[in-house]
């Protein structure tokens, strides 16, 4: 069976690999560079190899979300669903975010982030639009970060002491003051550097780990259960929250953004760190989904770590490689456009350690993540966010507008077929992401009603501190 699904998949990704050769040759005019208009912005462009970016990507889809997919996206979906669900999103999200990389000079403007894109094909309503999109994209991805790191330190905590008095939101907080203040320290994104090779070496160190203990315990653990859990009705909406956790597991919503620091030829060097992306960068995501699933079953938590037994040193190097992993993440993809509006709108360029770029920093970045840390906390359900984060965002801004944009870009290019096709899509991908929405949000109402009462009173305590900084005293 997988010889015969990494056939199939071997197959879409050809064709996928053939319609982008026409792609990068519609925009051969502009590849060189030499007349591309860029825009301006305080952090640096064009400045990374296809590699490091490449490598950017797959810090991506193998942070530590990947030790949640076993139980997001295997449990729901089972071994059939599961396997071809993840096979497909592969091939679908390759296609996808090749439309959009070929668009990134398009009209000889080098667009250096989504929405700059989207305003000069479609004009400034849907600029503003994208904008909100994306930000929603990353703030609740970045919500989900947090949410990952605090269940980390949760999950060290409890290796040595599991009395019950530190709750989840507690470490949240704590996730989100480390994640604060490694912003305040990495200006932008390629100052990154060094720490690319650390979080490489963070992913491996719970990914390996995650896989041998999963192995270690499927090995001497009894025949397991892999039903799908739930009655009929609940399964169909698992089942398309899943759907939305799988085009979630390989997909930014800011590929411009990225490609903004590649070097020339822009199109064809993207092209390069895709292709890594989806070949090599996806293999260890496999291996630890599916080595979870197949030790546990059904029953396989969100956060497969809480799952693992072994040694205690080797469960509190797993955990504690996936927070740090988690706060490299955050930066490296997701915080990052949020930061160069900020700074590029502030006009923060110059000296990273000047007094006013560092309160700056300070101030501003501090600000939006403690923001994120509190709803982070309010709804500590990972799960949920990853559903969300997909349906609301994952789906229109990789899939619908990739192909609309693409569509009128080459509006007299295309055969017939092939705009059927892509309307195709378009149509396909706003029915899922309005059914997923809907899922996702059913989801996030029953976890509400079963968050322990301890997490309970503590964010209610939360709330009435803040209402009450705000001048608020008739709390009921």
């Amino acid at each position: 069976l997988f010889i015969c699904l990494f056939i199939y998949k071997l197959k879409i990704i050809t064709l996928a690999v053939k319609d982008q050769v026409e792609v990068i040759t519609l925009l051969s005019d502009v590849e060189s560079g030499a007349d591309v208009e860029i825009p301006d912005t305080a952090h640096q462009i064009s400045t990374d190899s296809w590699f490091q970016v490449g490598f950017v990507l797959t810090t991506g889809i193998n942070s530590a979300y990947v030790l949640g997919y076993s139980g997001t996206i295997m449990v729901p979906l089972g071994w059939l669903g599961g396997v071809v669900g993840l096979i497909l999103a592969t091939a679908i999200s390759l296609y996808a975010n090749a439309l959009i990389a070929s668009l990134h000079e398009y009209g000889g403007t080098r667009h250096i982030r989504y929405r700059d894109l989207a305003g000069f094909i479609y004009g400034r309503k849907t600029y503003s639009l994208t904008w909100i999109l994306q930000y929603v994209n990353l703030f609740m991805i970045n919500a989900g970060y947090i949410i990952l790191a605090g269940s980390a330190l949760k999950a060290t905590y409890v290796l040595f002491r599991d009395d019950g008095e530190m709750k989840l939101p507690y470490f949240i907080g704590i996730a989100g003051l480390v994640c604060a203040m490694f912003a305040i320290c990495i200006p932008h994104l390629s100052a990154l550097g060094i720490w690319l090779g650390f979080s490489t070496v963070f992913s491996l160190i719970y990914i390996v780990l995650a896989f041998v203990l999963s192995i270690r315990d499927g090995i001497k653990s009894p025949a397991r259960d892999y039903s799908i859990p739930g009655t009929s009705s609940s399964k169909i909406f698992t089942t398309i929250g899943a759907s939305a956790n799988l085009v979630f597991a390989y997909n930014t919503g800011m590929l411009p953004e990225i490609q903004a620091t590649i070097r020339q030829p822009v199109v064809k060097n993207m092209m390069k760190a895709l292709y890594f992306q989806f070949t090599v960068g996806v293999l260890p995501l496999y291996l630890v989904t599916f080595a979870g699933y197949w030790a546990y079953g059904s029953s396989t938590a969100t956060y497969l770590m809480s799952d693992v037994n072994g040694p205690v040193w080797a469960k509190a190097m797993a955990n504690i490689a996936a927070f740090l992993q988690s706060v490299i993440a955050l930066h490296v993809i997701f915080a990052s456009p949020m930061y160069e509006y900020l700074d590029t709108k502030h006009g923060i360029k110059g000296n990273a350690l000047a007094f006013k770029n560092l309160s700056f920093r300070v101030l501003v970045r501090g600000g939006y993540l403690t923001l994120n840390t509190f709803v982070s906390a309010l709804l500590p359900f990972l799960g949920d966010f990853m559903s969300l984060t997909g349906a609301i965002s994952t789906f229109p801004l990789t899939f619908i507008l990739a192909n609309h944009m693409y569509l009128v870009a080459n509006e007299n290019k295309l055969t017939s077929i092939q705009k059927l096709w892509h309307w195709i899509n378009i149509c396909f991908f706003a029915i899922m992401s309005l059914a997923a929405t809907i899922a996702a949000l059913r989801l996030v109402a029953l976890d509400s009603k079963t968050l322990p009462i301890g997490e309970r009173k503590l964010i209610g305590n939360l709330v009435v501190r803040l209402e009450v900084l705000n001048g608020n005293t008739n709390i009921a």
